[in-house]
């Protein structure tokens, strides 16, 4: 068991360490990270040494971290992951993400298992099998809506299995772990955490008669995913790990889109403490920030709350993969050098250093660095802008334009510093004793430590001062990851007490419950998979199984599979295949899907989905359109540059890997 089915959990991104520890520090219930290795972020790997010190501050907490080993791995990387996974459970990691379930059939620690979001977990009978495979947590994919979230949590139990779920960051077009392109293209595989992001490249879209119905779109970029609205029904739903996604994104991301949803969230906890079925935060403490969160303030694309409501028409961040900001006036004069804008909020105020961008006459987004920028006008709102390149540079920059801001550099300031604290709420306790004073601290977990100190009892002269002094020097946690709910005085008569003595017995107290926490502290389980084996949904896989070693063939094969096909890595698909699945549909954005065009007089039968192509520059790609479950392949096949590499570093550095046909040499 992971969570109790009441319990929430904010799970945060981090690139490192330090990252790691501001989420803590921002309310994130647990963090995930990348361990030496294996995980599916190609440059985000973290040492053992870097992971402990993040580890020790979030157990302090209760919060938990989890690593991520989710590549595909070959035959001979087995045993360094083995190894690695020993490490970091060793080093006190709460939980491995993986993919590959040839993982389950090595000799792995007694850690708790989490099926990575490349494991591809759509339906029902997936969720049910991995759960009954060990799997304690399992990312379901963005697509879903709800009652295809509420499906897989009635096929599930809530006591085994908790529901994860991607609430905020960049949406991968494709579904996740179906994503070939970029290996296809360039030998670099999304499957190895080594994607090219081909979905955000611009392209000519096609059509069967050789017409172009869009040029240089970004067809395949999403804008990011923003579910702050479809919490509770999220919760209703069954989902009760609610993720961020962004491991490469920065500081100031990560604490501002940690604090977003910790409010959020909290407000939900508040709103259902007395009612039917009450839920609580799964780690301890209050937080508390220094600013307003804010997700605007973030890089990103726009958002969308993709499929959770259904199919929408405004998913796509066609025109730009940038950020476009937030819209704050418009240009009002042009200088040689400088010019003018007026805010729409006259309260708005530019800083050196800021960030602004405007569309030009293509709808393609033009950035403008702030090299210094001055107030001309404060009632009106008038500021003169000096960018940092010359302003014949600017393409389209005139008189009226819209001028958005994707980068305020108050804000970057404010997140630099110090902007949070979390804190865990104790009661304490202060008495006499035959020989001295005590201290008893209980937390909000039920934790409880007491400290003595032998001093000489001294009546106090005067007790109301006495009385003060006691409360303000045994209430000064600031240093501590404590705050005093209550401070109760059980004294047989007033005492004065020095405060060293006092700041002597707190500090006692305090170290005494942290060791009481750290004992008490208790490791996942790890879930044992159900016996005989639980059958897997299909007896026969292709290569979007992504199986890349002889452990994870004998796992399906135990699992009932009687054909595996390797994974496309293993350069077995010479010919045309899909290289992506998504249920982002280019037809139904471009208003040329057939279902849309039913009953519309004049068009009804006359739009089929046939194929379209994808041109970016010499790189053509073709979508098909299956139209049943409502999904698009983009199909192509594998470069012979890449094919011919592989073959050379076959030759060059022999590598076993799972294979279901035997190889083959080059012509």
């Amino acid at each position: 068991m992971s969570l109790l089915p009441h319990q929430l959990e904010l799970l945060s991104p981090a690139r490192d360490a330090d990252i790691g520890i501001e989420a803590i520090n921002h309310g994130a219930d647990a963090v995930y990270i990348g361990g030496p290795a294996f995980g599916a972020r190609a440059t985000a790997g973290n040492d053992i040494r870097d992971l402990e010190r993040l580890i020790k501050h979030a157990h302090r907490f209760g919060s938990r971290i989890f690593i991520t080993l989710n590549t595909i791995l070959r035959d001979d990387e087995l045993e360094d992951a083995r190894q690695m996974a020993w490490q970091v459970y060793n080093a006190g990691a709460d939980a491995l993400i993986i993919q590959d379930m040839g993982l389950l059939e090595i000799d792995l620690p007694p850690i708790q298992l989490h099926a990575s979001t490349q494991s591809d977990i759509r339906t029902p009978e997936k969720a049910r099998f991995l759960q009954d495979a060990g799997l304690s947590q399992i990312v379901i994919a963005r697509e879903l809506d709800l009652r295809q979230i509420e499906a897989i949590r009635a096929a599930t139990d809530p006591a085994r299995t908790t529901i994860e779920f991607f609430v905020h960051g960049a949406l991968c077009v494709a579904y996740s772990g179906q994503c070939f392109i970029s290996h296809a293209h360039t030998g670099r595989s999304a499957n190895r955490g080594d994607c090219n992001q081909a979905c955000r490249l611009p392209y000519e879209v096609m059509d069967d008669k050789g017409r172009i119905i869009a040029h240089e779109k970004h067809v395949l970029s999403m804008k990011d995913n923003n579910q702050s609205d479809n919490l509770r029904a999220l919760i209703d739903a069954g989902v009760r790990s609610f993720k961020i996604e962004g491991r490469y994104k920065d500081m100031g991301y990560v604490k501002n889109i940690t604090a977003h949803y910790r409010k959020l969230l909290d407000e939900v906890i508040e709103e259902r403490e007395f009612s039917d079925a009450p839920l609580a935060r799964s780690s301890s403490g209050t937080t508390t920030f220094s600013f307003e969160p804010d997700p605007d303030q973030n890089f990103n694309r726009e958002f969308t709350d993709y499929f959770v409501n259904g199919r929408k028409d405004d998913i796509g961040a066609f025109d730009t993969p940038k950020t476009p900001g937030r819209a704050i006036g418009w240009v009002t004069q042009l200088g040689d050098k400088w010019f003018e804008l007026e805010t729409s909020d006259k309260a708005t105020e530019l800083h050196n250093g800021d960030g602004l961008c405007y569309y030009d006459l293509q709808k393609e987004l033009v950035g403008v660095h702030i090299n210094r920028a001055e107030c001309v006008n404060a009632k009106k709102g008038i500021w003169r802008v000096f960018p940092k390149n010359e302003l014949p540079s600017f393409k389209d920059l005139r008189k009226g334009l819209e001028i958005n801001r994707n980068r305020d550099m108050d804000w970057v300031r404010t997140l630099e510093k110090k902007s949070s604290e979390r804190r865990i709420g104790v009661w304490a306790e202060f008495k006499d004793t035959p020989t001295g004073f005590a201290l008893t601290l209980t937390d909000e977990d039920g934790f409880n430590a007491s400290a003595t100190i032998e001093h000489a009892h001294q009546p106090a002269t005067d007790a109301a001062r006495s009385e003060a002094t006691l409360r303000e020097q045994l209430g000064r946690f600031g240093a501590t990851v404590f705050a005093v709910n209550d401070l109760s005085l059980q004294l047989s008569q007033p005492w004065f007490v020095p405060a060293s003595t006092l700041n002597q017995l707190r500090r006692d107290a305090v170290a005494a419950l942290e060791a009481q926490r750290e004992q008490g502290f208790v490791r996942l389980p790890r879930a044992q998979p159900v016996e005989p084996p639980a059958p897997f949904p299909e007896d026969t896989l292709t290569y979007l199984a992504n199986v890349f070693n002889t452990k994870a063939h004998d796992f399906y094969v135990k699992h009932g599979v009687k054909v595996i096909d390797a994974a496309y890595e293993s350069k077995e698909e010479e010919g045309e295949v899909s290289l992506m699945i998504t249920k982002h549909c280019v037809r139904f954005s471009m208003s040329l899907c057939p279902k849309q065009a039913k009953g519309v007089i004049g068009v009804k039968g006359t739009i089929r989905a046939e194929p379209l192509q994808l041109i970016n520059g010499k790189e053509k790609l073709t979508l098909r359109f299956d139209c049943k479950p409502c999904e698009m392949h983009v199909v192509g096949k594998m470069k012979k540059s890449v094919m011919n590499q592989h073959f050379k570093d076959m030759q060059e550095h022999p590598m076993r890997f799972y294979r279901t046909r035997p190889a083959r040499t080059p012509a």
